[in-house]
């Protein structure tokens, strides 16, 4: 199994990047990216899961219609990953849906198979957290948008990491591979990276997984660049570096088996001492590169 796509590798029809459960090789995640040209439109089949369209650049309507009705939100989205928090819309299990795009722009469709359906719904930009997490080189600011206890899903979990030029993120490595009640639940995850060139040089980095135990064998040390995408089914997960004077994104796309919708993990014993150093140092100055607007557009 191939767990490091680079860009142009996980092609499929309309989308540069195309993963599902049957391509991934496991039961519950998905992501897809669209780029549509100016006045472009894309029409897809919700089929047995659920989904949330995030833009990452550019604005777009998305319509949702099913034996329920129809449902059309109007997304402002954003200049690019690095410059705000875009609004989003859910999309319900068995919909058939569309996004169209006035000027263009690159969508992600994050996805995850259920069983409930849920109303389709629009996020505003205004609600979506921005949480700092960590402190001195292991600063860096996640964008909750998706996130269990902040937007109902029945199985997806989806957020944004940024990361400063220079910074580690994902550390203290963890796992959430086992189920364990209360303390671990299994999540198959997704990474999908872009980065902030400098002086038109693109930026790069460095993402790590390493076994977790018997079964559990994914091993990835993988340079990535703009586009490229990780597959996690199990295994430690960190540290997902930053090169000095590039800023990281990542799309973290999470769903699996469990009964409860939850983000539980364990840190990796031999690095879970690190936290303990973070109450001594500051964050980053540099984050947050920007919070969310204080109301909808």
């Amino acid at each position: 199994m191939t767990y490091h796509l680079p860009a142009g590798k996980a092609l499929g029809g309309p989308y540069i990047v195309d993963v599902t459960p049957e391509k991934a090789g496991w039961g519950h995640s998905s992501l897809r990216i669209l780029e549509l040209p100016p006045g472009g439109t894309h029409s897809f089949e919700a089929g047995d899961s659920e989904w949330i369209v995030v833009p990452l650049s550019g604005g777009c309507t998305v319509a949702a219609a099913d034996d329920f009705g129809q449902d059309t939100f109007e997304l402002q989205g954003r200049r690019d990953v690095f410059s705000g928090v875009s609004d989003f819309a859910y999309v319900p299990r068995d919909a058939r849906a569309s996004v169209t795009s006035a000027a263009g722009g690159r969508f992600a469709l994050t996805g995850a198979r259920c069983t409930r359906r849920l109303p389709a719904r629009y996020g505003p930009a205004s609600e979506v957290p921005v949480e700092l997490r960590g402190t001195g080189n292991c600063s860096r600011q996640v964008n909750n948008f998706g996130a269990a206890g902040v937007f109902e899903c029945d199985k997806l979990i989806a957020v944004e990491v940024i990361t400063p030029g220079g910074n580690w993120s994902s550390f203290p490595p963890h796992k959430h591979d086992e189920h364990r009640p209360g303390e671990e639940s299994v999540l198959e995850e997704i990474y999908y990276f872009e980065f902030a060139g400098h002086d038109g040089i693109p930026g790069l980095g460095y993402q790590r997984v390493s076994p977790s135990g018997p079964g559990r064998d994914t091993d990835v040390l993988a340079e990535v660049r703009d586009g490229d995408v990780v597959l996690i089914p199990d295994g430690w997960h960190g540290p997902s570096m930053a090169t000095p004077g590039h800023h990281m994104y990542y799309l973290n796309v999470m769903a699996g088996p469990e009964a409860e919708r939850a983000w539980l993990i364990c840190d990796h014993p031999d690095h879970a001492w690190v936290r303990d150093t973070w109450p001594d140092q500051p964050v980053d100055p540099r984050l947050p590169l920007y919070t969310a607007p204080e109301t909808s557009a």
